[in-house]
């Protein structure tokens, strides 16, 4: 998860989103929760999306829950706001990412 955020918050920087994918399988799938995107399947639709649509703001994580095929973690936008994460993998590649923003009330 720590690699991950690295690599989204360096995407977010450079525009450069392929580190970030590396490790993401051929049919994975990125799901957002509470935000007007997605489910995006495949990883060239994955791919797409963060061309077309690329995230502006850059996370820290908060905390990390490791189970035995995902990892959870919270974290905070540096802009304000906060959010989890929940990343399935299979022997480190990753097979689903649910991102979960928090709903301010």
């Amino acid at each position: 998860m720590e690699a991950h955020v690295r690599a989204f918050n360096a995407g977010v920087r450079t525009g450069d989103w392929e580190p970030m994918l590396a490790p993401f399988a051929d049919d994975a799938e990125l799901h957002f929760e509470n935000a007007p995107a997605g489910p995006y399947v495949g990883l060239d639709e994955i791919r797409r999306a963060y061309r077309e649509q690329p995230p502006d703001d850059e996370l820290r994580l908060l905390g990390i829950q490791e189970e035995e095929d995902r990892v959870l973690a919270a974290f905070a936008w540096l802009r304000g706001g906060t959010g989890r994460l929940a990343l399935e993998h299979d022997q480190g590649t990753v097979t689903k990412l649910t991102v979960f923003f928090d709903v301010r009330g």
